[in-house]
């Protein structure tokens, strides 16, 4: 009885949940920009026309209400399979199938992950689907539902990699299972920064070398005045997907890419394309990607601390009511797996922060690097029209998902800027 008050309550808490964001999203939140700012260079009305600016107001209601939608979703599911009996189900289903632990967890882990893939399957289709009807994606269906199982194939294999190595240790250590599970995971999450580049986006996308020679000759001499041993500029296929324009950098060590869409590279000109490319390389020279990944590396260490805490303490104190026979047992995944799931929506604004504020460092970078203001401003203009993107978000989405500076905040900081020539 107790079960179905728990899963009553937090239906109902949802529901409310749900409304108020409505209301937030809808009602309450309106798009645009401060009364001061029309006029400037981050008045959108200078860039987008009537239906962009109708559009996005529209879509991007829509798009936080569903990226909202989905924050609690992924708890209810944890939730629903923990005290519903279904991980305790699957659990007694593993030990029939094998008496090895690697197999068990493989089922146990593999049966959780379909679950939340066919829990969030709508929330993703509606999204693409909205993404379809305001222009932004062009996708096909079928490579976007090939993506999505691609998506689900990849995160559950690094999922079950991660959770057999802590439930390992659990089993072994259940109070200080934490510190060893961070120390294996420094290499871990190395390996797949040093992979994703060469492995796992390609199973996306095609990449090639920049076809446009006189603009990658341009972006390897800039990147040879910063100091950056490169000696190649990809390519990626994104017309095929989106009309939305963008560029990064990812990797690490010689696996590390400078990569542009080519949705980038055919619709602005070769100044702008410059900018994005030094903000880019920004993140190169300040060394970005190390300090995040070692401030990331602290955020997990804290996590798992207090996941270890909470963790011992909940089988303890629920363990007998849901047939939890030990901290390590194989039924406590979803518990384990809902407590590192809201520790991390926790530490999100914090990331998002850190995040923001290296995004601001780039883009003075950039600035210095290439002079050019009108380029920079004109670059950003175009990216927030092609992907119809609000110039300044409500509050609520900039505090808890925004891991950059909103585009009124970083044309406002490029028109003021001093260009020292």
């Amino acid at each position: 009885m107790k079960r179905k008050k728990v899963i009553g309550w937090f239906i109902a808490l949802y529901t409310v949940y749900l409304l108020v964001m409505a209301a937030y999203f809808f009602v309450w939140s309106k798009s645009g920009i401060p009364a001061t700012m029309k006029g400037t260079a981050a008045d959108p009305s200078l860039f987008m026309n009537r239906k962009q600016l109708a559009e996005s107001g529209s879509l991007n209601a829509w798009r936080h209400f569903l990226s909202f939608a989905s924050i609690p979703l992924e708890w209810g599911v944890y939730l629903f399979v923990l005290i519903g009996g279904f991980s305790l189900w699957l659990r007694k289903c593993s030990e029939r199938l094998s008496s090895f632990f690697i197999v068990q967890m493989f089922l146990c882990y593999v049966g959780l992950a379909v679950i939340s893939a066919l829990v969030f399957l709508p929330v993703e289709f509606a999204s693409y689907q909205l993404s379809l009807h305001y222009g932004v994606s062009v996708q096909p269906l079928s490579d976007w539902l090939k993506d999505q199982g691609i998506s689900t194939a990849i995160g559950t294999l690094i999922g079950f990699v991660a959770m057999s190595a802590v439930f390992f240790l659990i089993r072994r250590y259940p109070k200080n299972w934490w510190f060893p599970a961070w120390l294996l995971s420094i290499p871990f999450i190395l390996f797949i920064m040093y992979l994703q580049p060469v492995v796992i986006d390609p199973l996306y996308n095609h990449f090639q070398s920049l076809q446009d020679g006189e603009l990658k000759s341009e972006i390897l001499q800039m990147a040879s005045k910063a100091g950056i041993p490169a000696h190649n500029v990809y390519e990626v296929d994104m017309s095929n997907e989106t009309n939305a324009m963008n560029a990064y950098v990812n990797g690490i060590g010689s696996h590390l890419r400078i990569v542009l869409w080519d949705t980038t590279v055919h619709r602005l000109s070769h100044a702008e394309v410059l900018f994005i490319m030094a903000h880019e390389m920004g993140h190169y020279v300040m060394h970005h990607i190390i300090w995040g990944t070692a401030a990331a590396l602290i955020g997990l260490l804290i996590t798992l601390w207090i996941a270890a805490k909470v963790h011992l303490w909940a089988s303890a104190r629920w363990g007998t009511k849901m047939n939890i026979v030990h901290p390590g047992d194989l039924s406590a995944l979803p518990m384990l797996l809902l407590i590192l799931s809201l520790l991390s929506f926790a530490g999100d604004p914090v990331q998002n922060m850190v995040s923001r504020h290296f995004e601001h460092q780039a883009d003075e970078y950039a600035i210095e690097m290439t002079q050019n203001k009108k380029a920079a401003i004109s670059s950003f203009q175009k990216l927030s029209a092609s992907s119809l993107s609000e110039m300044d978000p409500p509050a609520l989405v900039k505090w808890i998902q925004y891991d950059h500076p909103t585009m009124l905040e970083r044309i406002i900081y490029l028109e003021h800027v001093k260009i020292n020539k």
